[in-house]
């Protein structure tokens, strides 16, 4: 029975080079995730093998209900899988807060705080504290140094989305897992946050998954992995 998901710590200060030898920082083996319908189970998820190296950036793509978000669940905790090794509640909660970042379609940001409010609250939670220097380092290459003490609806979609990531890297995850993340957003601001993915990729070396099905969003990625009716058909680099 193979492993659901595998998150391992990268080489300090290792980037992603196009090798294979490079030791994966994800995988899943043979990862299923079957959904109940009566006494019927619809297979969301078939036997998925699935590995993103350190510093890589990947997106995942695929007509709607191909399974590409049941994907991203999964090996970020928010769901289990049906075969293989299944995190307790309390490990995927670990999971989450250590490991992996989140930006969503929703921008999920707190309507009553400002963006700075729903930035640093993530560093609490976390239990590190606030860390001005990481904060600082994080806004500015986000654009958002100007726009720290408006509430969310004072903000563009763009800005919100912006809000969002920042709040969901502040902490250094190993990876960042985005579900549509310009899904809400006009072409303008989708280009915006797009190049803001590849920015964080590029100088802080953000390892990234990124669900979608925009072909003009994978331009952004260093691969491109396609899924079909629950498994991954291919992988191809991005142009």
């Amino acid at each position: 029975m193979g492993i659901a998901a595998t998150i391992t710590e990268p080489t300090e200060g290792l980037l992603f080079q196009g090798k294979k030898s490079v030791e994966p920082i994800l995988r899943t083996e043979n990862l299923w995730k079957l959904y109940r319908a009566g006494k019927v189970e619809v297979p969301a998820l078939r036997g998925v093998n699935f590995e993103v190296l350190p510093g890589e950036s990947v997106a995942v793509m695929g007509p709607s209900g191909c399974g590409k978000s049941s994907l991203l669940y999964v090996i970020g905790g928010l769901a289990q899988a049906s075969r293989g090794k299944v995190l307790s509640d309390a490990a995927r909660t670990k999971l989450r807060r250590h490991k992996i970042g989140f930006v969503f379609q929703r921008f999920n940001l707190l309507p009553t705080l400002t963006a700075k409010g729903n930035i640093a609250i993530a560093q609490f939670i976390h239990g590190d504290g606030f860390d001005p220097h990481r904060f600082d380092v994080v806004t500015q290459m986000l654009g958002l140094a100007g726009r720290l003490h408006h509430k969310p609806s004072e903000l563009s979609g763009g800005e919100q989305q912006r809000v969002a990531i920042a709040r969901a890297i502040i902490n250094e995850p190993k990876i960042l897992l985005a579900d549509e993340p310009t899904g809400n957003l006009d072409s303008k601001n989708s280009e915006i946050v797009l190049q803001m993915l590849r920015q964080l990729n590029k100088d802080l070396g953000q390892t990234i998954v990124m669900i979608t099905h925009n072909p003009e969003a994978t331009t952004y990625f260093h691969r491109v992995v396609h899924m079909r009716d629950g498994i991954i058909v291919d992988g191809v680099p991005a142009d």
